[in-house]
């Protein structure tokens, strides 16, 4: 019997061509203009975004950017750790009818180019893996919404597979254990598990009729109803995480970064790091589990911004655990999801 012709395309969100004013602007203009992203009505999203944030947003945005493509030795981290997982992947399914495809949901490798090369293959099967651990319809419903407006203009549409989320694998789960190894935990006086945060009325559509996140048990258990709100599988990766670690409840916090305003999931990330400082935390241990690439809102956000925070309030330091990366176990855990859907 042939074996089915199988083209996987891995999704990332994306990142600038380069940390120039221009790119970085065209990055934030199409990024912020996703209706998944902001969504408010069409013309206040087009007016907040393209007559405020982006113009004042883009020339300070460049030099953070700037300061990223440094330490990625002059590339986008994240572009470089995805093509690296990309790679890796494809050594996996070395010598099988399997194919390991990479896009960004914004700019470039673009899913319009990398998907018309694929339909140009004429796979017999297309899975689609977005590389967001934890669903959000900003991260994962996005890039898949794209990837599926993109497929459903082809004459011949092969059969597709779709991974929506995967944040209780356990190779992705094993690679940020593993990751945290290269640290003595009992050196740190507090832990943080740092998520990207989201607004508050982007989980609450999670939800059907008056059910609301905060009514839910989202920060215990993750059951029929809340199994794609973002904070509760947020939550349900911590405590994996922390089990293997054998982290007691009271050494760590989880908490939430890059907010725009006050509605969003709390409590916020950096005003965590001001509190511990204030309370006399010297040294803390910071995870972000949602990235499985290391990007800005690592690098900079906590890396950076985090310690400057954290040293104006009397801290001393503040240390980030890599993310998966290319993490070997990570690799097998995505080998895992894809194998799965291979049947």
């Amino acid at each position: 019997m042939k074996m089915k012709k199988i083209g996987v395309l891995l999704l990332q969100l994306g990142t600038p061509d380069s940390p120039k004013t221009s790119d970085v602007r065209k990055y934030l203009t199409e990024f912020l203009n996703d209706p998944r992203v902001i969504d408010i009505p069409w013309l206040a999203r087009k007016i907040l975004v393209n007559g405020i944030i982006v113009p004042l947003r883009a020339p300070k945005s460049a030099k953070i950017y700037k300061e990223l493509w440094e330490h990625g030795n002059g590339v986008s981290p994240l572009l470089s750790h995805s093509k690296t997982v990309q790679e890796k992947l494809q050594k996996a399914f070395v010598n099988t009818n399997v194919t390991i495809e990479l896009a960004m949901r914004y700019q470039n490798p673009s899913m319009e180019l990398v998907l018309e090369r694929m339909r140009l293959a004429n796979y017999d099967k297309i899975i689609l893996l977005p590389l967001f651990p934890q669903y959000a319809s900003a991260s994962s419903g996005s890039a898949i919404e794209k990837a599926m407006g993109i497929i459903k203009k082809w004459w011949v549409i092969p059969e597709i597979s779709i991974v929506s989320q995967f944040w209780d694998n356990q190779g992705y789960i094993d690679s940020v254990v593993d990751r945290a190894k290269a640290f003595n935990l009992n050196d740190y006086d507090h832990i943080l598990f740092s998520y990207h945060g989201l607004p508050e009325r982007q989980v609450d559509k999670v939800y059907e009729g008056s059910d609301l996140c905060g009514e839910q048990p989202c920060e215990t258990e993750v059951n029929e109803k809340n199994k794609f709100c973002y904070k509760a599988t947020s939550f349900a990766t911590t405590r994996l995480i922390a089990n293997k670690l054998h982290l007691s409840e009271s050494s760590y916090t989880v908490c939430f970064q890059s907010r725009l305003d006050k509605k969003w999931l709390t409590p916020f990330s950096d005003k965590v790091v001001e509190e511990m400082a204030k309370k006399g935390a010297k040294k803390l241990l910071i995870f972000s589990p949602a990235f499985v690439a290391d990007c800005l809102e690592t690098i900079i956000e906590i890396g950076t911004e985090y310690q400057e925070i954290f040293e104006k309030y009397g801290g001393e330091s503040v240390q980030l655990v890599p993310s998966s990366n290319d993490h070997p176990s990570f690799i097998s855990g995505l080998v895992e999801l894809i194998t799965e859907r291979l049947a």
